[in-house]
């Protein structure tokens, strides 16, 4: 029983396949999608099309390194932990508290070097909160619908290629036997001479009629199958229909997202801007006379 359904799975992959090849070569017809649904595809693969660049060149901004993204990206794939990396402003900062220490803390320089070092660690952590929030309020959705929504449009799709192919197929199969049928009414429609090139050229005839009346047998079944394949058809093109239908929504979602990052990229601006404030201030009370001895 699995044999004969290996066999028939096999048999329909190869008629499909020289079925996709005709089209291609411009030698079989092909039943065209429905203008609308078509556009709606074309959408879908334009979304994910960006959505990719969008995704990609947010990850540049979030880490510059090259490196560190590719091993982050490992650690995603082995659903490991990522490993928590400073940022390049928490560096900065504890090479100046490290340099006001050695300068001396009760010095001018030292003291600036010790309250720049805490500004810029505060940058860091600020920064390291908007890439947090980043990737859960950005990043994850984007790869959800590239992920998720996108491969349940593209299993769908490929449903409909199936079906269509067997409905092509099924077209091919019926107008074949109905070629077959007329002409097996035409060779037993014409008198056969009684001569010996004649008699062979009648059992050719007659071998040709047995076979095309086989194809002639098949109009009925074939007839059959186009119905059963067209409504296949219908039917998987309305489910495609649906859930593409839904890349609607996914425009409105997604801008939903692009003004959360908006939001959390003001935030982390307003924050680097305090921080500096801040420290200018503090750099600015430090008295003149001090900072020249």
């Amino acid at each position: 029983m699995e044999l004969t359904r290996l066999a028939a799975d096999a048999g329909q992959f190869i008629n499909r396949a020289v079925q996709y090849t005709g089209e291609n070569l411009g030698q079989a017809d092909r039943t065209e999608l429905d203008p609308g649904l078509e556009e709606l595809l074309a959408l879908a693969d334009a979304t994910k099309t960006c959505t990719d660049k969008i995704v990609s060149q947010t990850e540049v901004l979030l880490q510059p390194n090259p490196g560190s993204r590719f091993e982050d990206r490992l650690y995603e794939q082995l659903d490991w932990r990522i490993p928590s990396r400073p940022r390049a402003q928490e560096s900065l900062g504890e090479q100046m508290i490290q340099a006001g220490l050695e300068m001396g803390p009760n010095t001018p320089y030292g003291k600036a070097l010790l309250r720049c070092g805490e500004a810029q660690k505060q940058l860091g952590e600020a920064e390291r909160k908007f890439v947090q929030s980043t990737n859960i309020l950005f990043l994850t959705p984007l790869r959800n619908f590239t992920d998720a929504e996108y491969r349940s449009i593209q299993d769908e799709r490929r449903m409909l290629l199936n079906k269509r192919l067997d409905l092509d197929i099924a077209k091919t199969r019926l107008k074949k036997a109905h070629e077959a049928e007329s002409e097996a009414t035409n060779l037993n429609m014409n008198p056969v001479e009684t001569d010996y090139l004649s008699q062979v050229s009648f059992m050719f005839s007659f071998l040709r009629v047995r076979w095309l009346k086989m194809w002639a047998q098949e109009i009925s079944q074939a007839e059959m199958e186009l119905r059963i394949c067209e409504s296949l058809f219908r039917r998987q093109s309305e489910v495609t229909r649906q859930v593409v239908e839904g890349i609607g929504q996914t425009h409105t979602n997604h801008m939903q997202i692009l003004t959360d990052f908006v939001e959390a990229q003001a935030s982390y601006f307003d924050q680097c801007n305090q921080h500096t404030q801040d420290l200018q201030k503090h750099l600015a009370s430090i008295p003149a006379v001090l900072l020249l001895q």
